[in-house]
C-alpha cells in the first residue's frame, strides 16, 4: 500500500497549490480591478467615473471591425454561429437531466451561475460584434464547464474509479476516485464516496 500513500500524499500537496493558486489568482484579480478602476456591487461590475467614456474612444467601429476582417472570417462566422444551436441543446437537456436525476440520486444541484459568466459586453471599447462575440464564448465556455461539473458528479455516484491510464483534462473530481483495481476499497467506500460532495 505505499503506492496509495504517496499519491494520496501528491493529491493533498495538489489540492493545497490549487487553494494557494486560488488566492493568488483572486490577488491578481484585484489588481486589475484596483489598475482598470472598477469594482463589483453584488455581482455586477461598476466603473469609476469618466472610465466608460475613456473606453468609449477607444473602441472600433462595427463597420470598420467588418471592413478590416479578412474574408474568410466573414465566411466562417455562419458556422461558429450555428453552433449556439448544439450548445443551448446540451444547456437544456443537461439542466434537465441533473434537476431531475440529482433530486433522485440526493447529488447537490450544480449552479449554472458559478460556471456561465456573461459580463464582457459591459466593456464601453468594445463594438457591437465583439461584445456578441465575447457573450458567446463566455456562455460556450461557461456551459461547458457546467456540463462538465454535472457529469462529474454523476462519475463520483456511479463510477468513481480512476483509470489505468492517466488522460489530459482529468476534472478534479477524479482526484478522490478509487484507484484502478483496487476492489477492495471500491466495496468499503463507495457509499462514502456518494455523500463527499465539498
Amino acid at each position: 500500500m505505499p503506492v496509495k500513500k504517496t499519491l494520496d500524499e501528491i493529491l493533498t500537496k495538489f489540492s493545497d497549490a490549487q487553494r494557494e493558486l486560488e488566492k493568488e489568482i483572486e490577488g491578481l484579480l484585484q489588481e486589475s480591478r484596483i489598475k482598470f478602476h472598477y469594482h463589483l456591487l453584488q455581482g455586477k461590475v461598476v466603473f469609476e467615473k469618466g472610465i466608460k467614456q475613456f473606453q468609449k474612444q477607444q473602441r472600433t467601429a462595427w463597420w470598420q471591425y467588418i471592413r478590416q476582417a479578412p474574408l474568410s472570417y466573414i465566411l466562417s462566422a455562419p458556422i461558429i454561429y450555428a453552433m449556439i444551436i448544439p450548445l443551448f441543446i446540451l444547456d437544456l437537456s443537461i439542466t434537465l437531466y441533473q434537476h431531475i436525476c440529482f433530486r433522485i440520486y440526493d447529488i447537490p444541484i450544480v449552479s449554472r451561475d458559478d460556471f456561465i459568466v456573461i459580463d464582457r459586453h459591459h466593456l464601453a471599447y468594445l463594438n457591437i460584434i465583439e461584445k456578441i462575440n465575447c457573450v458567446y464564448c463566455g456562455y460556450g465556455n461557461g456551459l461547458i464547464a457546467y456540463a462538465r461539473e454535472i457529469t462529474a458528479r454523476t462519475e463520483q455516484f456511479w463510477c468513481p474509479i480512476k483509470h489505468a491510464q492517466r488522460k489530459k483534462g482529468a476534472h478534479s473530481r477524479a482526484n478522490n476516485f478509487f484507484d484502478y483495481g483496487d476492489a477492495e476499497s471500491w466495496q468499503k467506500g463507495k457509499e462514502k464516496l456518494r455523500q463527499k460532495w465539498e
